[in-house]
């Protein structure tokens, strides 16, 4: 925003030291950031600029980690890139082994996560629902108790025998649901249902509630109401919810720390596993692709925002 004409001396001054002290916290918080990106092409095996990189010699930069991630754990990664080769990456690259199972459990939980937190939304947003308040803190307490707590009770309670679970016969196993991905999955869910229920909720306050009554006078009943009015309305929400949730199982390596078996890794935990027992500037070309990836959703998140203002007959600012 520009200065107007008639601004004081003092103003001015003003104004400029808070663009720098803006610039600084920008600086502050993105140069972690960015400062991974090149030194994931460095050619050297260092976590720090070579004398050719700060010189920017062609010769300083390579590929060769970003080709590590298909290489690593296969059992023949020196013959010719045929297809063959690329079956053997596919099924013994511990990499690509890690982020298809990050992938399959984040959409398996994304999909738990979005359907209870959509409903439960659905549900507090009603005001004759009661003890809503309590209910939302309950709901919601995943994403303000510490993450080591929440991992903590969730191995006890699926290494647990007589847990609730158990009931029900969900494992041959009495019941035990630690180091299986159906009990990663179910980790990943509690902790995105908050992002979806927050986002949905956001998305109810400004949706008009007279049009399920005037689609209910019309003779539809409850589920045709909701898939035909109001899921197309408030389904902005509902997918930025579901992203959000996405980004919390991609991203969470504690909880999976504590569930998971030594067999099921996923992207977090090779990078963690990595840090501790290989210093790999892999790690940099891994963290590269996850910002690029994370670039991508917030974009996505962002044209829904814009979508949903319009929808709401809000201009974006």
């Amino acid at each position: 925003m520009a200065l107007p004409t008639y601004a004081s001396p003092l103003e001015r001054v003003w104004h400029y030291a808070y663009l720098v002290i803006c610039g600084l916290i920008f600086f502050f918080l993105i140069a972690p950031i960015v400062v991974v990106i090149p030194l994931s092409f460095n050619v050297e095996p260092y976590f720090t600029f070579t004398h050719k990189m700060l010189a920017l010699d062609p010769e300083g930069y390579s590929l060769r980690w970003y080709d590590t991630l298909l290489t690593f754990g296969m059992a023949n990664p020196g013959a010719p890139r045929d297809w063959s080769w690329w079956v053997d990456a596919w099924q013994n690259a511990k990499w690509i082994n890690a982020a298809k199972s990050s992938i399959i459990i984040g959409v398996c939980s994304t999909i738990v996560a979005t359907v209870l937190g959509t409903l439960a939304a659905l549900g507090l947003s009603r005001p004759e629902m009661p003890f809503r308040r309590i209910i939302m803190a309950v709901l919601i307490s995943p994403m303000i108790v510490p993450i080591i707590i929440t991992a903590t009770g969730m191995f006890f309670f699926y290494s647990n025998p007589c847990s609730p679970l158990s009931w029900f016969g969900v494992e041959p196993n009495c019941g035990k649901l630690a180091g299986t991905y159906l009990g990663i999955i179910l980790a990943h869910a509690t902790l995105g249902i908050p992002f979806v229920i927050i986002t949905v909720t956001a998305t109810l306050i400004g949706f008009d509630q007279s049009l399920n009554r005037a689609a209910a006078s019309l003779g539809a009943n409850p589920r045709t109401t909701f898939f035909r009015v109001t899921l197309p309305l408030i389904l902005p929400g509902v997918i930025s919810g579901a992203l959000f949730a996405f980004v919390t199982s991609f991203d969470e390596v504690v909880a999976v720390l504590f569930i998971a078996g030594p067999d099921q890794q996923t992207i977090p935990r090779q990078m963690w596993t990595g840090i501790r027992e290989q210093i790999s500037p892999a790690i940099l070309a891994v963290a590269t692709l996850l910002v690029i990836f994370s670039i991508a959703l917030l974009t996505a998140i962002e044209l829904l925002r814009r979508r949903t203002e319009r929808l709401r007959g809000v201009t974006p600012r």
